[in-house]
Formats: structure tokens, C-alpha cells, sequence
């Protein structure tokens, strides 16, 4: 039965991870193994423990424990638990509890592009997206349809911030990812190196009167990577320069382009391997 604590003492150091620290602290880029993320929701919770996450304390309503909260903290046995009414919680965090329940949860070993790539046929490469709701649209878009990996350029939102995690419904756990490289340097030459290196062809989405269109049938090859820009800005134009192949999905009505999370949509259904 997990240990049961009732809230007090807002203040109380233990509750840091959830009430003081910036998502940078949590992250802890110094010490990655000393790392922490948290996830909101029952279901996002049992997606991550079904991965194989580990769970280190839940902070809920009372409400919760013998409600929709009540499967995950079976499966939590030595899970200490801190609890309280709804309006001491949200005094606590500063906003409303996604469904009553949050757990804090380590961080795993960062994994290499290599190791995410070595049976993938088909990766979404992400470029400079550091809106978190883009990045959690684009991993559940990923997992749907039929992406075996996510590469990150070292400027992208971390995948394990809070809002990226809930709007993913819990994808990001789901899907293979890396970063390729952490330094400025590591992108766009050098990243792109590695993916040519291990076999794909790199198609950039992009608005370019030489684009081909994104159902040609010539981008049906064995292994392709799927780049994708920031909202607004799209992708370096260096980085479509090195890419193999410029692709764009056709508009009507005058519109010039989709939000990066409804192209990546498109552009993983249109391109998954077959």
C-alpha cells in the first residue's frame, strides 16, 4: 500500500518538485541522471509505467486514490503519495490538476540517434519547435501514424516538459526518441551527416516552388527521415540545402501553409512506409 502523507506544510521541501522548480531544474542537464519530468492524468501515468518509468511520488486529490487514480497506485505499491483538497493543491502548483492526479517520475538515459535508428525505417526529424503543445501534437501524430522515432535538433522544447507530455497523451514514452547532438554546432552539417550516414534520405518540408508534391511516388524508399520547422519560420534554408529531396503538401483556397503539428500529420500518413 503506498504510503499516504497529507499536505501541511505547503512549503515543505519535498513538494519542490511539484510547486518551485522551473522545468530547466527538473531537467537537470548537469546531472541527467538525477533528472525528473511529470506526468498528469491516470492514463498518461499508466502509459509511462508501462514503459517502464519510474515513478518516485504522486501528488492527487483524496478523491482520487479509490477512484481513476486507483489502478496506478496499485501497480506503485512503495509510492509515496501526498494528498490533499483540490483548492490546496491548486494553491500549491498555481493552476487546476489535469484530472486530480500528478506523479514525478526519473528521467532515463538520454539514447543516441544510432541506437533510436538502428531498425527504423521511417523518423521525424524536428528542427528549432520549442512550443511544447507542437512537439506533444507532433509525438502523438508520430505514434499514430507509423513513425518508428523522433530526432530532436539541440534548439527543440524538451519532449518531457509537462505540456508536452499531456498533449502527446502520453506518446512520448511511446515512441523512440534523440536528440541529434546538444550544441549549436551538432546542427544542421553534422546532424544530417549521421542520418546519410546510416542510410536515409532526408526530405524537408517546405514552401519551395520546386518541391515536389508530398505524395510523389519517388519518396517511397526504404528509409526516410521527415524534417520539420518551427511555426513561422519553417526550416533553415541550410538545412533544406542539404537535405535530399524538398517537400510540400499542396494548399487550396490561398492558404500557404498548416500549423506544424497538422503538416506532420499529413506528412506521416502520406509518407509511412508501405
Amino acid at each position: 500500500m503506498p504510503h499516504i502523507v497529507e499536505i501541511i506544510d505547503l512549503s515543505a521541501p519535498e513538494l519542490d518538485v511539484y510547486a518551485r522548480l522551473t522545468e530547466t531544474q527538473l531537467r537537470n542537464r548537469l546531472e541527467p541522471e538525477k533528472g525528473v519530468f511529470i506526468a498528469e492524468s491516470p492514463k498518461v501515468i499508466g502509459t509511462a509505467l508501462d514503459a517502464g518509468y519510474t515513478p518516485l511520488s504522486f501528488l492527487m486529490e483524496r478523491r482520487q486514490m479509490e477512484g481513476p487514480a486507483a489502478g496506478v497506485l496499485a501497480r506503485c505499491p512503495d509510492a509515496v503519495v501526498y494528498t490533499a483538497d483540490r483548492p490546496v493543491l491548486e494553491k500549491l502548483t498555481g493552476y487546476a490538476l489535469t484530472r486530480g492526479v500528478l506523479c514525478a517520475m526519473r528521467r532515463p538515459a538520454p539514447k543516441t540517434v544510432e541506437e533510436v535508428c538502428r531498425n527504423a525505417r521511417r523518423v521525424a526529424v524536428l528542427e528549432g519547435i520549442v512550443d511544447s503543445t507542437n512537439i506533444g501534437a507532433i509525438f502523438r501524430s508520430a505514434a499514430a501514424l507509423g513513425m518508428d522515432a523522433v530526432l530532436l535538433s539541440p534548439s527543440c522544447c524538451d519532449p518531457l516538459c509537462r505540456r508536452a507530455i499531456r498533449v502527446s497523451m502520453g506518446t512520448v514514452f511511446q515512441v523512440p526518441w534523440a536528440r541529434l547532438g546538444e550544441h549549436k554546432e551538432d546542427w544542421p552539417a553534422a546532424g544530417l551527416a549521421r542520418l546519410h550516414d546510416l542510410g536515409f534520405t532526408t526530405a524537408a518540408m517546405a514552401l519551395d516552388h520546386r518541391a515536389r508534391p508530398v505524395d510523389d511516388p519517388a519518396l517511397q524508399v526504404e528509409k526516410l527521415a521527415i524534417l520539420l520547422g518551427t511555426e513561422g519560420d519553417g526550416l533553415n534554408p541550410e538545412t533544406i540545402a542539404r537535405c535530399d529531396a524538398t517537400v510540400m503538401i499542396p494548399m487550396q483556397h490561398g492558404v500557404d501553409s498548416l500549423n506544424v503539428g497538422a503538416a506532420a500529420a499529413v506528412a506521416f500518413w502520406q509518407l509511412r512506409a508501405r
